[in-house]
């Protein structure tokens, strides 16, 4: 039902592995471009998923990172462990780039590890279409709605198909001090409507990608929330530092921007759920403790997941 797209960072690949035991029992399957040339972060979350009766999807031909030239040792990984496992699929990334020899050769290599391809800008839609045939039925699709079209969908009908959308606005972390909260998606509540098997995002991170962050002018802690007061719409709140005109004391700033997101929780009007990630930033305010901002977006990424798991109990 629900596909959170990461990429495998460490934060990221530790989310999943912390999350997995609550995203097998959702149904809640993780769509995952690794990123980095070390796998075996992977492996271990690939282990934990499987342990826990889950299911994910490795990108084989990341667009993004390490292996962007050369997805061998992602499928070699998949061949060697996952060969006729039901629990890992390979994904076939389709960009702009990608052309129909391409996407064709991709599904042979891999068509033993029940492929799904991600279609991100992909333009030989219909061909593809007409390649895979009476095998339409069988074959599952992700689209990512900026780059697939009602029209585009409409190629794979008769698939499975999961409609991605980026309900992040990336700004720069001071900018959101102008906006404390804002809409993220009403996907998880229209998805079937739209004809959609499942729906998934970019959680709090976004489509795009960067190899690190920069320096720090303000701390932000992104976190979402379902609104019963209106249609259980999803927003996401922004709380951010008050100092942001200096890259320094990143712990500052954290605290800062936790003040304001405890006091917005000890107000009773947050809407935010009760989490373990909710329960771990209020164990930081007390403590005073600053875990480095990769840590933070770790809290967030598992507050959205847990967030929609309590949604859909």
């Amino acid at each position: 039902m629900y596909h959170p797209y990461f990429r495998g960072k460490q934060f990221e690949l530790i989310t999943m592995r912390e999350s997995a035991k609550l995203m097998a029992s959702a149904g809640f399957v993780p769509i995952i471009e690794p990123v980095k040339e070390s796998l075996g972060g992977l492996e271990k979350t690939l282990k934990a998923i499987c342990e826990a009766g889950g299911k994910a999807i490795v990108i084989v031909n990341p667009y993004h990172g390490d292996h962007q030239e050369d997805g061998g040792s992602i499928t070699q990984l998949l061949q060697d462990d996952y060969i006729g496992h039901d629990a890992i699929s390979a994904g076939i990334l389709l960009r702009s780039h990608t052309s129909l020899a391409d996407a064709t050769a991709c599904y042979e290599a891999h068509k033993d590890h029940h492929p799904t391809f991600i279609h991100a800008g992909f333009t030989a839609q219909k061909a593809f279409a007409d390649f895979l045939g009476d095998k339409m039925a069988a074959s599952d699709h992700v689209f990512v709605e900026e780059h697939a079209n009602t029209l585009y969908r409409k190629h794979f009908d008769g698939s499975t198909r999961v409609l991605l959308r980026d309900g992040f606005k990336r700004l720069k972390n001071a900018e959101y001090a102008k906006i404390p909260f804002e809409e993220f998606s009403e996907l998880h509540l229209t998805f079937d409507d739209m004809k959609m098997a499942g729906f998934g995002d970019f959680l709090m991170v976004g489509d795009s990608y960067s190899e690190g962050g920069g320096p720090a002018y303000a701390v932000a802690i992104h976190l979402t929330y379902i609104d019963p007061d209106n249609d259980d719409v999803m927003y996401i709140y922004h709380f951010v530092s008050t100092t942001n005109d200096t890259p320094t004391d990143p712990a500052g700033k954290f605290a800062q921007a936790l003040k304001k997101l405890i006091n917005k929780l000890d107000s009773g009007d947050s809407k935010l759920f009760e989490s373990s990630a909710i329960k771990e930033f209020r164990e930081l305010h007390a403590k005073g403790h600053f875990p480095g901002l990769g840590y933070v977006k770790k809290l967030s990424m598992k507050h959205h997941i847990e967030t929609l798991a309590d949604f859909f109990s």
